[in-house]
């Protein structure tokens, strides 16, 4: 037989497309093309998959090879086709049988010996094919372990080409790629090691309860960044729905650990990220730190150190939930359902207002330097606090506060109300809903009244407000927003205190 053909699949953004690979062997000088528009690593499998084959025993054929990609116009990138393209010139050469080609899919790269290396994306390749007739793959053994936690299909793993010609030929079998239980606990930072930032706390405690995202201000060493690194603890385990969506995002950047499969993502670039970085692009499309941390953290340190440009690309995913990447040629969508932190100093030099009286910037200085955070980017900050320098005797002291265990116990509580009463956290409602669900007494809705005139509250602001509330109201097991939970949430949106 001179013509084999057998399915892979590619990747197109979060989408996992079927491609079938064509291998024809036709008489003529020896050759090795390939075609469907390949990328180059994708070329470069022609010396893998040539010293693979003769280093597994076989024969390498001594004719014009010609291997299709099919669609030709969706893009190849990645190794993962390696054995797709050797599998389908063994066929053709009658080194192995044909007939059970059409009941799997393939994907693996190889080294030089025959061995089957891990590929990025098995997980989102996986889950993507859900809906294919096809259900059977067959994975590098390092890579099976991952797509088999995506539930849907079955999954073959193998450690050689060798190993999969002889389970085609009949001569084998291999092992069925296992769900495999998380073998790592959770290792969040506990917030008892928190001293003192009472109203810190408490903030932090309320974002997590409701998906809110937060600003800390204040000067260095006064907690921000430890803070920030325990909100993860205080959030509730990923469902099932929740939890392959990180996986697949995780798993196209080749950073899923299946071990901490459910566990909260929690990410914080460096304040030197590009905006590619920051949202994903490239080409082929490629997701970044937003999609990386979907349902789970972004936390920004030094906010304003970021490039302005970098921080206003922030605006659309905060209020959609997800990025759409447009190039000329490719368009992709990824999710980007974060929880967004940031923190900041309150000056350039940091110190303001600190007992210490050690800064000495201008009031100039320090508008400029706030003002490199757009107003658009401060409205859509849910909560905005100060965490002022502790003193001595609050450092010196011995006892812990709550720890996150505690905590998430009450956040927990507070999103099982809203999941059965609205079916996603308070900070996820949209406008249509708010009017639904985010029901207040007369007292707290004049108050809000009173406050967005003296304030100058947006229309998002007003919104916002409200669910930050809602939120409140939900860990005091309110049915309604009373008025001493719109009076903090109001709390927590003060403006930065005005440089004298």
């Amino acid at each position: 037989m001179a013509l084999a053909s057998l399915w892979c699949r590619g990747l197109d953004g979060l989408q996992a497309p079927r491609v079938q690979v064509e291998v024809h062997l036709a008489a003529g000088l020896p050759s090795f093309t390939l075609v469907g528009l390949p990328d180059t690593e994708v070329k470069e499998a022609r010396d893998r998959v040539r010293a693979a084959i003769v280093n597994s025993g076989f024969e390498f054929p001594q004719r014009r090879i010609t291997a299709n990609l099919a669609p030709a116009d969706l893009p190849k990138e990645s190794g993962r086709f390696d054995l797709p393209i050797a599998l389908g010139i063994l066929a053709a050469s009658g080194q192995i049988p044909a007939q059970r080609l059409n009941d799997h899919e393939f994907a693996g790269e190889l080294s030089l010996s025959g061995a089957l290396q891990p590929i990025r994306g098995a997980f989102a390749m996986v889950l993507a094919a859900a809906d294919s007739s096809m259900n059977t793959f067959i994975l590098p053994l390092a890579s099976a372990g991952e797509a088999a936690l995506a539930g849907t299909g079955r999954v073959l793993g193998a450690a050689s080409l060798l190993e999969v010609c002889a389970y085609l030929r009949g001569e084998g079998e291999l092992g069925t790629g296992s769900n495999p239980a998380p073998s790592k606990s959770p290792d969040y930072p506990d917030l008892a090691d928190i001293k003192g930032q009472a109203q810190a706390r408490r903030v932090l405690e309320i974002a997590a309860a409701g998906g809110h995202s937060l600003l800390m201000y204040g000067p260095p060493g006064s907690g921000k960044s430890m803070l920030a690194a325990r909100l993860p603890g205080l959030l509730p385990p990923l469902d099932d729905a929740a939890a392959r969506e990180s996986a697949a995002v995780l798993s196209l950047a080749g950073r899923f650990d299946p071990g901490r499969f459910r566990q909260r993502p929690y990410r914080a670039p460096h304040a030197t990220a590009s905006a590619v970085a920051l949202v994903g692009g490239g080409s082929p499309p490629r997701p970044g730190e937003i999609s990386l941390a979907s349902q789970g953290v972004l936390f920004l340190d030094e906010l304003p150190e970021f490039d302005r440009k970098v921080l206003e690309s922030l605006r659309d995913p905060l209020e959609r939930g997800e990025i759409h990447i447009a190039r000329a040629a490719r368009h992709a969508t990824f999710p980007a359902r974060f929880q967004f932190i940031a923190a900041m100093n309150p000056c350039p030099c940091g110190w303001q207002g600190h007992p210490n009286g050690r800064c000495r910037c201008t009031p100039d200085q320090i508008r400029r330097y706030r003002s490199k955070i757009s107003g658009p980017i401060l409205d859509r900050m849910d909560l905005i606090i100060e965490v002022p320098a502790l003193p001595p005797e609050i450092l010196a002291q011995g006892t812990p506060g709550e720890s996150s265990a505690q905590v998430r116990a009450r956040v927990s509580a507070a999103l099982i109300r809203q999941q059965a009463r609205q079916g996603s956290a308070n900070a996820r409602l949209g406008p249509a809903q708010a009017d639904t669900h985010l029901s207040a007494e007369p007292d707290a809705r004049k108050l809000l009244q009173q406050a967005a005139a003296r304030l100058d509250l947006s229309a998002r602001a007003w919104h916002r407000v409200l669910k930050v509330a809602r939120t409140i109201a939900d860990l005091a097991g309110s049915e309604l927003i009373q008025k001493p939970h719109l009076a903090e949430a109001l709390q927590y949106r003060r403006p930065f205190t005005e440089p004298t």
